[in-house]
């Protein structure tokens, strides 16, 4: 199923959108938008969060509409696409072709106890971010990075060769 209705925030705050450049991009399977509540794969909507470690601020609210948990492999395609830039998913549970296909999109699937609260992992994400983050997170920062244009010079300086 396709993208029912994506509802994106825009609220003002040049705070808020200077983050957005710099900030991670956060998914939460989420019905009331407070709490995790779905699967990945069946789940009737995310919430898109920006996270840095100081601020987060709510982007867009995904809505697919009811799916079933298991049968329908296409569904996902389009999951996945819906969330082209973010890092990281957080929902209960995720089957394991759906978590072959977004790590293949650098997304980084995070399970979760049902009803934990999304201003609390935010809060965790962020105290990560500050105290040093995890190895999924480190990894997700750094693969957000634009590529140096002068690292093949540096390779030059320092005696590469083919």
């Amino acid at each position: 199923m396709t993208v029912k209705r994506r509802l994106t925030i825009v609220d003002g705050n040049t705070e808020a959108d200077g983050m957005q450049d710099t900030a991670l991009r956060l998914a939460f399977a989420s019905t009331d938008m407070k709490h995790v509540d779905q699967h990945f794969g069946s789940a009737e909507s995310f919430v898109i969060y920006a996270v840095d470690m100081d601020q987060a601020h709510m982007l867009e609210v995904i809505q697919f509409g009811q799916l079933a948990q298991d049968g329908n492999e296409d569904k996902l395609i389009h999951k996945i696409k819906a969330l082209e830039g973010c890092i990281a998913v957080f929902s209960q549970a995720v089957g394991s072709s759906a978590v072959a296909k977004l790590k293949a999109r650098g997304i980084q699937p995070v399970k979760v106890a049902a009803g934990d609260e999304i201003g609390d992992m935010i809060e965790s994400v962020q105290y990560e971010l500050r105290s040093g983050p995890a190895a999924w997170l480190a990894r997700a920062i750094e693969a957000q990075k634009p590529a140096d244009p002068n690292r093949f010079t540096e390779m030059e300086h320092e005696g590469w060769e083919e």
